[in-house]
């Protein structure tokens, strides 16, 4: 444009004309700002932003009010305690000590202006060529820019989510300008020194003090006060306590920052570097019990409402701490071990690494925050990469080297032949665990879930509960919400019906193929096979279910009618609209939660009883006094749901699963007094085992959230019964064997019991003898005989 034109649009003589006078300030020097980094005049950078600056004017007004940072009140924790006085978990406790500004440390303040906001007495709010500098940054990848003022992380931290978005930065900064149009400087800073978050569940630089050092905030030294400093930026990769090397450099650091800001002087800053700091040991929650925690705080907060977080509840709830603690290994051990069997999918991510050394470190540390350790499987980022060896940095910043075994479960990913995706190079975000030598394997977070509870059959009380693999992950809980097809794990109800029937542990049933219409399944014709594909003809009703023969359970179902079993299983709790009264029933084509599974195999372990679970024993208020209180349940008539006979019997045939059958690899334990039931589901979607013995139940299950196969060799005595086992195995390390007497109305005939009326020659002596078996291809030792015939 030249002079002469801009002549034409000049305003009149007299005072500066500005056309931005009824915007706000902030908006006149964001466009100030923007037009000097175009390099453009200031009429220039109206064409470019004013419709930006349009929509921020708009969006301004609608800000969310910022009351409540000056107004927040700490709450009294709702507190979770196992049986054997362990803190299981918190809600809504928060280490606070508020500190007034003019009692903070003048240390500590220019501890954190040095490194946080250098600038924060000369801005309103803020600092718009770091925003800028970001913003241009944000174009082609997000890289940190250092641009947030103290006042925009207040922001951050109150009302947004921590997604790195244009759109949150530019709300966070309209909320930075709002809260600096209503708030003092030193209320801001006295409001962000008192409510950051600094890891160890510390809000605010007084109770970071107290968690990290063991003293008072006033006592703070120089070189204390720059490595709390440091913790606001990612206060778990910078923890002093978890990664001692990375939180050093970092106050080495902020003691730089605040010698070049004039806050120390060089011998100071001397004396400070040379300070060994003493930290206070962390006491944290050593049991992972989260999936019982929330439980109860919904439990809870049901009855008490926002009153929940406000009157110091304690809950003392049924849950031993010691077996919940081995419950969470064994289930993290069953999935890690079938995720190792699984195809590698690539890393989880991947950041670009400065060319520069000294600035990796820093790198990995920002990178690593939004990738957190998830227990033994930690985040590291890739810096080395080839087939045969890979180097990684850990959040803590230690290096290590993972070679030979370690790298076999992402081989693919190491392949110059794999896809780009999946490839394993520097920069990689991946997954490592620890071996027991000490030796590192890369892996992945598993997408399969599993689910674990164990109960007292005696009185319904959960002794261990794990909803999921990791908590953090996902807040589904499969042990209460997640209905899933049992398959064989829901025979034993079908055979508990069959016995009030005549059918008896010595009735030969064949196991032949079977072909039904569409009438007897409610759905499609249906030609069911076994899980091995074989049939094997006639056999005792006890060996069919060691088996698990699907031909012999329909036969069974069958033959009593699916009306009554359906009807029969509702006294073990399950609602009979769950299970519809056809065939496949008889294969658990219905819907249970693990939870329903364990009161449900609880009937058969204390002899005929239908309990309820219990996970709250008592709620006592802030002082001790005894809110609500739940009464032991007693076995006797009123909840008596099926005859002991049949209990004590379905025992019976459900041990001679765990000796001989589908679940014989539990015979490890060396216990003559274990039941229990495999179940795998079709197409093996679901693999379940629920087990017993007289004072103990515990039912496993594991398969993806949204149902898809875990493999053809995968089943419910390869995949969930290693979880029991090693459950079971610390369980009843101290409980010795024993076994219900036998009750009336049952008499012993060779090795098996029997109804009294139902013994030798009585009942059901057989079923489905008429039906053929197909020609049966050879078996190995019958062709080699074949084969020698001919050699011959």
């Amino acid at each position: 444009m030249s002079d002469s034109a801009r002549a034409d649009t000049a305003p009149p003589a007299g005072p500066r004309w500005d056309p931005f006078k009824s915007w706000p300030g902030w908006a006149r020097n964001l466009l100030r700002v923007a037009g000097w980094a175009a390099g453009l005049s200031l009429s220039a950078a109206v064409t470019l932003l004013t419709l930006v600056a349009i929509a921020l004017s708009v969006a301004y007004p609608n800000l969310p009010d910022i009351a409540g940072l000056s107004d927040y009140r700490p709450k009294l924790p709702l507190r979770v305690i196992s049986a054997d006085g362990v803190m299981l978990g918190e809600f809504g406790e928060e280490r606070r000590q508020f500190t007034p500004i003019g009692q903070i440390p003048k240390v500590m303040k220019d501890a954190v202006l040095a490194i946080e906001d250098a600038h924060f007495y000369e801005h309103g709010g803020v600092d718009y060529k770091g925003v800028l500098r970001a913003g241009i940054a944000s174009l082609s990848e997000f890289k940190s820019q250092g641009a947030s003022t103290i006042t925009m992380q207040l922001a951050r931290n109150f009302y947004l989510s921590t997604e790195k978005t244009f759109t949150r930065k530019i709300y966070e900064i309209l909320l930075a300008l709002k809260i600096e149009s209503q708030l003092s400087k030193e209320q801001i800073l006295e409001i962000y020194m008192n409510q950051i978050y600094l890891g160890q569940r510390a809000y605010g630089f007084a109770a970071a003090s107290e968690v990290y050092f063991g003293k008072s905030l006033h006592d703070i030294t120089v070189a204390e006060a720059a490595m709390l400093a440091g913790l606001p930026k990612a206060p778990s990769a910078y923890n002093p306590i978890a990664n001692p090397r990375r939180a050093k450099v970092r106050q080495q650091y902020i003691i730089d920052r605040m010698v070049e800001n004039g806050y120390l002087t060089v011998e100071q800053a001397e004396t400070a570097r040379q300070q060994t700091l003493r930290y206070r040991s962390a006491v944290e929650p050593k049991v992972h019990a989260q999936y019982v925690a929330e439980t109860v705080r919904q439990l809870i907060y049901a009855q008490y409402g926002e009153e929940t977080y406000s009157r110091g509840l304690n809950v003392h709830v049924t849950i031993n701490a010691t077996e919940q603690e081995v419950a969470y290994r064994a289930l993290r051990k069953g999935l890690m071990d079938y995720e190792r069997r699984q195809v590698y999918r690539g890393p989880e991510a991947y950041v670009d690494l400065p060319s520069k050394a000294k600035d990796i470190d820093a790198r990995i540390a920002e990178a690593l925050a939004d990738h957190m350790d998830n227990d033994e499987l930690l985040a590291a980022v890739v810096v080395e990469a080839s087939p045969k060896r890979v180097v990684a940095v850990l959040q803590s910043g230690e290096s290590i080297t993972v070679t030979g075994d370690g790298l076999k479960p992402v081989a693919s990913g190491l392949s110059e032949r794999g896809p780009p995706k999946n490839r394993i190079r520097p920069g990689a975000v991946v997954r490592v665990v620890k071996g027991p030598k000490g030796d590192w394997s890369l892996t992945q977070q598993p997408e399969v879930e599993g689910a674990f509870v164990a109960m007292q059959p005696t009185d319904g009380q959960i002794r261990a509960m794990v909803g999921g693999f990791d908590f953090d992950k996902s807040k589904f809980n499969h042990v209460t919400q997640a209905w899933r097809q049992p398959g064989s794990s829901f025979k034993p109800f079908i055979y508990s019906a069959a016995l009030e029937r005549g059918f008896t542990p010595l009735t030969t049933i064949n196991d032949a193929p079977l072909f039904f219409d569409a009438t007897a399944t409610g759905s499609q014709p249906w030609e069911p096979k076994n899980f091995d594909g074989k049939f094997e003809g006639p056999m005792p009703l006890r060996q069919a279910l060691a088996k698990s023969k699907n031909m012999v359970s329909i036969r069974i179902l069958q033959a009593i009618g699916p009306a009554y079993a359906q009807d029969w299983v509702t006294r073990f709790g399950f609602e009979p609209e769950k299970h519809p009264a056809f065939l496949t029933m008889a294969l658990g084509a219905g819907v249970v939660t693990p939870l329903q599974m364990a009161g449900a195999y609880s009937v058969f372990a204390n002899g005929g009883y239908r309990i309820n679970p219990v996970l709250i024993a008592r709620v006592t208020d802030s002082k001790g006094r005894v809110l609500q209180e739940t009464k032991p349940q007693v076995l006797d008539a009123s909840v008596r749901t099926i005859d002991a006979r049949n209990a004590f019997m379905m025992t019976q045939l459900l041990r001679e699963v765990t000796r001989s059958g589908t679940a014989a690899r539990a015979t490890a334990l060396r216990r003559p007094d274990i039941a229990g039931k495999t179940g795998t589901t079709n197409d093996s979607l679901d693999a379940w085992f629920a087990g017993y013995q007289p004072d103990l139940v515990a039912v496993v299950w594991i398969g993806y959230d949204t149902p898809r196969k875990l493999g053809d060799r995968e089943t419910g005595g390869g995949l969930a019964l290693p979880v029991w086992m090693e459950y079971m195995a610390t369980a009843l390390k101290s409980i010795p064997p024993r076994s219900l007497p036998p009750p009336e109305g049952v008499a012993l005939h060779g090795s098996d019991w029997m109804y009294e009326e139902f013994g030798p020659g009585a009942g059901v002596t057989s079923l489905g003898m008429e039906d053929q078996l197909p020609p049966q291809a050879p078996s190995e030792d019958e062709r080699k005989s074949i084969l020698d015939l001919f050699k011959r």
